[in-house]
């Protein structure tokens, strides 16, 4: 029995998500949070900020919906702050607001690129906006979770080559359909 406790443990910590979890809070410990810009204040925006309120080292710098109103509602719905949220229209003003532990509203999605955010994530649902800000995310450096599967499915493959040239991420949202399938495929290679 003492050996298969052992056993357990070691797996457990070498689980990946024992890892992501141990990186994220080696990043909130260093003050240094991963920095999201969320683009798409509808359903899966608000969901991701809802969760963002409680995970260690992750913090939503700018959310970027083409009607602020509606992100700022949202924050305010799944509990954030009202102190915390500042409607912006510049990368500084946004980057300034971050930089306070608050979190930067625009219809901007330049700003929220330009502000030193590490990762994009885009929820807008609309395929032509999803490629435009992942190509332009990806030319600034910025990593992109793409939560708008129409896109992936039409233009992921140049939009991966396009993030490799660049040095950068591109990956879709866990949780949604694609990502779903694909860990179920390595289930199953691994069973």
């Amino acid at each position: 029995m003492e050996r298969i406790e052992k056993k357990r443990d070691e797996l457990e910590l070498n689980m990946p998500c024992a890892d992501l979890a141990r990186r994220l809070l080696a990043r909130q410990n260093s003050g240094k949070p991963v920095r999201i810009g969320l683009v798409g204040a509808g359903k899966f925006g608000t969901m991701f900020l809802a969760q963002a309120r409680t995970t260690v080292g992750l913090h939503p710098s700018v959310v970027v919906d083409w009607d602020c109103s509606r992100a700022v509602a949202s924050l305010a719905r799944v509990g954030w702050p009202a102190e915390q949220i500042v409607t912006v229209t510049t990368a500084g003003e946004a980057a300034d607001v971050a930089s306070r532990g608050g979190i930067a509203v625009t219809d901007n999605v330049a700003s929220a690129i330009d502000s030193g955010i590490d990762v994009l994530v885009e929820s807008t649902g609309n395929v032509s906006a999803a490629a435009h800000h992942a190509v332009a995310a990806f030319e600034a450096g910025v990593h992109v979770v793409m939560v708008t599967v129409e896109a992936d499915v039409l233009v992921g493959l140049a939009l991966a080559r396009r993030a490799a040239a660049a040095g950068v991420v591109y990956s879709m949202a866990y949780g949604d359909q694609p990502a779903l399938i694909c860990e179920m495929v390595d289930w199953a290679r691994c069973c």
